[in-house]
């Protein structure tokens, strides 16, 4: 079970602070903020350590995967297979230490870890777009993928190129950053 939910302690004082007086403004108790989210499947790659687990899909291309839903929430799967892309909302149950401004892997200039895609985060939840070959049941072979083997599956949904690719967006502070290897032993 993943456990997703409001724990003021794990937040520092000014920052518990904050959030206590944003809740009293809203009438709302942090007992009623807190959320459980509870695995739909598991994720299987070939990736089994973070070192050799790829930056983003777009450098994953060989990378081929499983992605296993339960057999409970199977008959949810329906028409998936009519898309060729699809996202994968997962647990990052493997992340280290939430540093809320760090290094990234793609540049050693610290960042706000809202400002990127890095996995130590004060909700550890990933997204990941993959490319979908094929369904069978309750399985979804996939390919692009840079998700660690054995990862807890939050969500599925589609991947709509005319709703969610933006043509005007930018890259900001990685627009003119070269791709590069993961920096070894960074988490």
């Amino acid at each position: 079970m993943v456990l997703v939910g409001l724990m003021l302690g794990d937040y520092p004082k000014a920052a518990s602070e904050a959030m206590v007086s944003m809740l009293r403004q809203s009438n709302v108790r942090p007992a009623e903020v807190a959320m459980e989210f509870r695995p739909i499947g598991i994720i299987h790659s070939p990736h089994k350590t973070k070192a050799e687990c790829p930056i983003q899909p777009a450098f994953a291309d060989a990378a081929g995967g499983r992605v296993v839903v339960l057999p409970q929430f199977a008959a949810g799967l329906q028409d998936i297979e009519t898309f060729s892309h699809i996202y994968l909302l997962y647990a990052f149950d493997r992340a280290g230490e939430v540093e809320l401004v760090r290094p990234t892997f793609l540049d050693d200039a610290p960042h706000g870890v809202f400002s990127s895609r890095h996995p130590c985060r004060p909700n550890p939840i990933g997204l990941s777009v993959v490319r979908l070959l094929e369904r069978r049941d309750n399985i979804l072979f996939v390919a692009e993928i840079d998700v660690l083997d054995g990862t807890p599956l939050l969500d599925i949904k589609p991947y709509m190129p005319r709703y969610d690719a933006k043509e005007s967006a930018s890259m900001g502070w990685a627009e003119n950053l070269p791709w590069r290897p993961k920096p070894r032993d960074r988490e």
